[in-house]
């Protein structure tokens, strides 16, 4: 298999869709669907009718009807929900067995990549963060399940992914650590799923290839060497790119408007990630052909593609959304803000500041606090024995009644509801309150400007006028950096 030379990025909430990834596919690079709350994406998909008919399509082709069957019994409304219903609510993942619920996140990943992969012979890549950890082996195996050739995954270490794609090809039970708050000297917690007790095919699944996301070539090389398995290449992301952010080496220090303050250490070490001797493409602040050119001259087989295509017309960011970015792009207005406070994961995240999104300090404040979806939780150990879960963007009161500290809250933002709402699936919560939108981007806007001018007359780009673009010649000579 060649390796591709854009890799289109998994962004956000379902804004990396199936359609995104396939339009990239289809035209030899790499696609990518975001994984990450997918379920809910799926879900909610059927609630609304499934207008376009394409999830029953995927479906209709997944090898255990009896299971698909079930799902869209729970969920399917035909015709959609009634005006000024709210979405049905699926229950959090639990550490312990829930066989329904895995069903549901299993499902979700084999229709998103199977869809992906649907018409064409391209590759297709699924992204998923390490920080949202239960649903991740069920998702993997439906990914391979549809066929999926890659797996991209950052927000963290993930050494025993790649293990764990070796035995679930082999249909053969892998365990997952997860990372709780609590626990004893080497006392572990972990997540075990068996993919026989759901359904097996007659032959063993294609181990697709691995690519963590990372942050530096010491990160890179940690990996190489311990992960739990074959680790096939790396993106390395600059922390100009969008959504999470790796925290600056030495320690955050802010900025006057509460930014982290990034330096020469966290700039990406090209000749230690060339000795690796494995593949590697380089994101953020990378979306234009010159920048291709410079990757290329120092070694990279590529690059990581975010911004440009989340804005792009397969995108799925809602139209008023892309609409209102693009227009600030064209005047020159766009703020694109680094919360180091914002996610409740810990790491920095960007944010578009746009009125009545959840970046502005009034809406987040107006926002009822709550946490009914709970994919960023935290396990922790109680005193009493057992287990629990809290996340800093749940209320206080009770984030602290679980132990909680108080400072873990302020600032701290939900990103699972709103950013679901940034792709037209935001919850009607109770009292008549709907979830306000959360946008993110990379820093560089530059390139989403510069296919406007290149398109004069129309409103929106598509995916092939990005890759027409980055795949041009470039204005000038590529640098090499060592």
């Amino acid at each position: 298999m060649q390796e591709p030379r854009i890799i289109q990025g998994g962004m956000g909430v379902g804004v990396s869709t199936h359609l995104l990834a396939g339009a990239v596919s289809r035209l030899g690079q790499l696609g990518v669907v975001s994984g990450t709350v997918l379920d809910q994406v799926f879900v909610r998909r059927l609630q609304l009718g499934d207008p376009t008919g394409v999830v029953r399509q995927a479906l209709a082709a997944f090898p255990d009807q009896d299971m698909a069957e079930r799902a869209l019994a729970e969920y399917y409304s035909p015709g959609g929900l009634p005006p000024g219903s709210p979405f049905r609510r699926t229950p959090p993942l639990t550490l312990g067995p829930d066989h329904q619920r895995v069903e549901l996140v299993l499902l979700a990943a084999f229709v998103e990549i199977w869809l992906a992969k649907h018409g064409h012979h391209g590759v297709v890549g699924l992204n998923l963060l390490e920080k949202v950890q239960l649903p991740t082996l069920p998702s993997l195996y439906g990914a391979m399940l549809a066929g999926v050739d890659y797996v991209l995954m950052g927000a963290g270490i993930p050494r025993e992914i790649p293990g764990a794609l070796d035995r679930l090809a082999a249909y053969e039970p892998a365990v997952l650590r997860i990372a709780a708050d609590g626990l004893a000297s080497g006392e572990e917690l972990t997540f075990r799923f068996d993919p026989r007790e759901y359904l097996t095919l007659p032959s063993p699944l294609v181990r697709p290839k691995f690519l963590p996301v990372v942050s530096s070539a010491t990160l890179a090389a940690n990996l190489a060497r311990k992960s739990s398995g074959r680790v096939d290449g790396f993106v390395v992301e600059h922390y100009t790119a969008g959504g999470h952010n790796a925290p600056p080496r030495g320690g955050i220090k802010l900025d006057p408007l509460g930014q982290p303050i990034y330096g020469p250490r966290d700039e990406a070490n090209l000749a230690g990630l060339r000795a690796l001797g494995l593949p590697f493409w380089l994101g953020g602040s990378y979306g234009s052909p010159e920048r291709l050119a410079e990757a290329l001259a120092g070694g990279a087989q590529g690059i990581q593609v975010g911004t440009l295509f989340a804005f792009c017309r397969e995108s799925g960011f809602t139209d008023e959304i892309k609409r209102a970015v693009l227009a600030l792009v064209r005047r020159g207005t766009v703020t694109v803000w680094t919360s180091a406070r914002f996610s409740p994961t810990g790491f920095p995240f960007k944010v578009i500041r746009m009125e009545g999104s959840l970046s502005e300090d009034a809406v987040f404040t107006a926002r009822p606090r709550l946490c009914d979806l709970g994919y960023l939780r935290t396990p922790f150990k109680k005193p009493e024995g057992g287990f629990g879960f809290r996340c800093p963007a749940e209320p206080e009161q009770s984030y602290v009644a679980k132990g909680g500290l108080p400072e873990d809250t302020r600032g701290r933002r939900c990103l699972c509801n709103n950013l679901l709402a940034a792709i037209g699936l935001g919850q009607l919560q109770s009292g008549g309150y709907v979830e306000p939108e959360l946008i993110t981007s990379g820093d560089d806007l530059t390139g989403v400007k510069q296919l406007l001018d290149s398109c004069p007359g129309r409103e929106m780009y598509d995916a092939a006028d990005v890759l027409r673009y980055l795949l041009s010649t470039p204005a000038s000579p590529g640098k090499t950096s060592a």
